[in-house]
């Protein structure tokens, strides 16, 4: 049986978090996204620990750093936002159906 070969490959990812309290959708870039999670949540991020907690929504994955950096820029202009609406449409379809039945 030949030797077994590990590859060590950095991912580059960007990120959406929504704000379970708040009305407010955040963008990211990390390398590492499990850590990166649990710092918005545990306030440690200054841009947004006024709205914590936050649920993961959409990530995207990347092996090229500039790559990574471009999505995440394009993500956060109204062009890119609207992209990702309607990416997320049923999604955010469903966030909508939660509140009005929460509110009626």
């Amino acid at each position: 049986m030949p030797p077994r070969i590990l590859i060590s490959m950095t991912f580059y990812y960007v990120y959406v978090l929504r704000s379970l309290s708040y009305d407010f959708i955040y963008i990211g870039f990390t390398t590492d996204l499990k850590r990166r999670f649990k710092e918005h949540n545990n306030k440690e991020e200054l841009s947004t620990k006024h709205y914590a907690p936050f649920e993961l929504i959409h990530y995207e994955a990347y092996q090229n750093k500039a790559d990574a950096h471009r999505r995440e820029e394009y993500l956060k202009t109204n062009r890119g936002r609207t992209t990702l609406m309607t990416m997320l449409k049923e999604y955010f379809h469903s966030q909508k159906a939660k509140s009005e039945r929460y509110l009626a």
